[in-house]
């Protein structure tokens, strides 16, 4: 990888700083809505390099935005730093270890994201003042991407309204332009209030809400033969009644996440789930609640901003990685099964490779993959601003998200390559957007075509509030 442009070089005169912070939010790991020390070291490292800092972004304390620049288009970068709960796991090993028995850890890179998003808005600034450019880069510090849809609510507080084009990335086991085939989920928890009773001398006198939790997700398990393909259903006990079997059970809840290829899919089936929710409790002669907790939409591409990104690739190359970043993968790989890897290959469209355990090439734009979609509330950021999303290779080929071998690999020399090479394809691309009015013209062109005919609707109902937690003591 040369740095044939100005941009890359001065993101590259600022590399340690972010991957020092990105190994500090590595070692503070906090999930949803707690991530008060992660959004301190952003803060402060905004300040550090002279940004204007907004703090409680849409009411919500964990997030932070930093805006340098004066005039001109705004580019949003997007950049996440929070945890997953259970996935504590020492660094830099290829064995299951924890660090701290239950704790949480960074199963999905997100210590690397907000860093290298961080370090591309840094390296923007830099851009502007050194070439006198018209513009300003605002860094958004996102919480509670897992599950938590904070960049819904940012959106909802109107936090994206004057900004002109948004870019982003994820930690990834293939370099390819992100593909925008994430599905709209929703979180609803479904509760159930029975009666309760002994459940030997007196169990005709009961109504058990644990009884109809089992016939809800009964019911959920036999609509999957009769929904879309593509649509996913899930679900969670969170309250099963107790422990005592001697008690019919008087209270149960379970969360349920809906997910399908758009809005309007999801909010069918959505209907549908709530109807079996309905006929549980009649069965069971209960009474059902069900309150949203988070829903985000799904995501919404963007031609332009897809080509200028892969540009941004093409002139770069592939991530640089070593001998010893190729030892290390290798390792992790023999942790991995064969279907593992072959899968990495499978979503990304291209043929397995033998003896390549860290991706060493581009997947072409025109290549697509067999679809396995989740979700990320990148999504409604994608409904009101022109979004791209890049992936950038930091793990070994193969390596499931949300495991104990993607924590393992969040501070590996080949994860901090991935993720200074994110920040130059970020920082590259909104400088194309910045020089470029008609690329910039073109995306906004694209994003008001496809937004036309469906206008944005924020999927989480507007009584619904983002569940801040208590800053620790």
């Amino acid at each position: 990888m040369s740095n044939a442009e100005l941009i890359w070089d001065l993101v590259d005169e600022h590399r340690e700083d972010f991957i020092g912070l990105s190994d500090r939010i590595w070692g503070m790991p906090e999930i949803a809505y707690t991530e008060y020390r992660s959004v301190e070291e952003h803060r402060k490292m905004l300040e550090q390099y002279g940004f204007r800092v907004t703090e409680n972004v849409g009411g919500i304390p964990t997030a932070v935005m930093g805006e340098a620049g004066e005039g001109g288009p705004v580019i949003a970068v997007l950049g996440e730093y929070d945890a997953l709960p259970g996935l504590s796991q020492v660094a830099n090993i290829a064995e299951p270890k924890e660090v701290e028995p239950g704790g949480h850890g960074h199963g999905c890179g997100h210590n690397l994201l907000g860093s290298a998003a961080l370090l591309a808005a840094a390296g923007l600034k830099d851009w502007l003042e050194k070439t006198g450019t018209p513009g300003r880069v605002r860094y958004y510090g996102c919480p509670a991407e897992e599950g938590g849809a904070a960049k819904g609510f940012m959106v909802r507080a109107g936090a994206f309204d004057d900004v002109d084009a948004a870019v982003t990335w994820h930690p990834a086991g293939v370099t390819r332009v992100g593909l925008a085939n994430s599905l709209a989920n929703t979180r609803i928890d479904f509760s159930f209030h029975g009666r309760s009773s002994h459940a030997s001398s007196a169990p005709h006198l009961g109504r058990s809400a644990l009884d109809a939790v089992e016939l809800m997700n009964i019911g959920v398990n036999y609509m999957r033969e009769h929904m879309p393909s593509d649509a996913r259903i899930h679900y969670a006990m969170l309250d099963g009644g107790g422990v005592a079997p001697n008690v019919v059970q008087g209270f149960a809840k379970v969360r349920h996440a809906v997910r399908a290829r758009d809005l309007a899919g999801m909010r069918e089936l959505v209907e549908r789930v709530k109807k079996v929710a309905e006929g549980a409790a009649l069965m069971t002669e209960t009474k059902m609640t069900w309150k949203i907790v988070s829903a985000v939409s799904n995501m919404l591409a963007n031609a332009p901003l897809e080509k200028a990104l892969y540009e941004n690739m093409q002139r770069l190359g592939p991530v640089p990685f070593d001998a010893e970043d190729r030892k290390y993968a290798a390792e992790i790989q023999a942790t991995l099964t064969e279907q593992d890897i072959a899968n990495e290959y499978r979503k990304a469209g291209v043929e397995e490779r033998e003896n390549t355990p860290l991706c060493d090439f581009i997947v072409p734009l025109e290549v697509k993959g067999v679809s396995m979609p989740g979700s990320t509330d990148v999504s409604d950021v994608s409904w009101v601003v022109p979004t791209i999303e890049a992936r950038v290779a930091t793990q070994a080929i193969g390596t499931p998200g949300h495991s104990w071998q993607m924590t393992a690999q969040g501070m590996a020399p080949a994860a901090h390559k991935g993720m200074i090479y994110a920040a130059k394809v970020m920082a590259g691309t909104a400088v194309d957007l910045l020089r470029d009015a008609e690329l910039m013209a073109a995306a906004k062109a694209d994003h008001a075509a496809k937004t036309a005919k469906t206008p944005y609707r924020c999927p989480i109902p507007d009584d619904v509030q983002p569940p801040i937690q208590p800053r620790p003591a």
